[in-house]
């Protein structure tokens, strides 16, 4: 290998880009072992520095994972197709169906880490929802595992006086999740709305996601809207980048 490209451009990053060429072509298959750092100084005559980052690189954009003391692989995760629209479609959830049925298909997906506990909203969580400062509201904390990777943390803030006493307080809320519960206590949701953004993950997020070094997380936060505009719930979901594509089918 020859490492090729723009000159200007530090050299670790044009021998990522040249082990990036080589994964698309096939030369390294999902699960094969890259060349390790003795392998790039030898090939390209760098220093070891550069070889290391050159392999960081891939790692930090989701591309590639280092096993320890068995050296960096090619990443064999799938990324996951988030349909955002299709996903909250009440013909879904209205018949017992996971939000997540359709985009995990036969993968394995397991809801872990799960916590239900009553406490203060956020201040801008609670001016949503529309209960006072500091008043308690349901929260539900839950990780979400696909094919033994995390790839989200999800935290549901609801009001106390809609949830009290209903499946949505425990831990297993049942066919068709909260928004089948909340329609069984008559507050079905006719209206979501999400705003995304990206950041760095904090050092807790970075943990429970198991996040390689460098790699951001996407943050996005649903809310919920019952009849007559009451917001029922706000959705706090953390996302690994890596492990995701993020799709709207908007009808023109």
């Amino acid at each position: 290998m020859t490492a090729r490209g723009d000159g200007r451009r530090p050299k670790y990053q044009r021998i990522a880009e040249e082990l990036k060429e080589a994964i698309k072509a096939g030369e390294y298959g999902p699960g094969d072992r890259l060349p390790g750092e003795n392998d790039l100084m030898a090939t390209y005559q760098v220093a070891r520095m550069t070889a290391r980052q050159a392999l960081g690189v891939l790692q930090n954009e989701g591309v590639a994972e280092a096993r320890k003391g068995a050296g960096v692989f090619v990443r064999e995760f799938r990324p996951l197709r988030r349909r955002g629209v299709q996903r909250l479609a009440r013909d879904g959830w209205g018949e017992g169906r996971s939000v997540w049925a359709d985009e995990v298909g036969e993968r394995e997906l397991v809801v872990d880490q799960v916590a239900v506990s009553e406490g203060p909203a956020p201040a801008g969580v609670a001016e949503v929802l529309g209960i006072g400062a500091g008043e308690a509201a349901c929260v539900r904390s839950r990780r979400f595992v696909l094919d033994g990777k995390p790839v989200l943390l999800a935290r549901s803030f609801l009001p106390v006086e809609v949830v009290a006493g209903s499946a949505i307080a425990r831990e297993d809320t049942g066919p068709g999740g909260i928004y089948a519960r909340l329609a069984e206590l008559g507050y079905r949701p006719v209206r979501f709305r999400e705003e995304i953004r990206s950041r760095m993950p904090s050092r807790e997020e970075a943990e429970r996601l198991r996040l390689g070094a460098g790699t951001p997380v996407i943050v996005i936060v649903r809310t919920a809207f019952a009849e007559g505009g009451r917001a029922v719930e706000v959705n706090e979901m953390i996302l690994d980048s890596s492990a995701y594509v993020l799709e709207y089918d908007i009808e023109a």
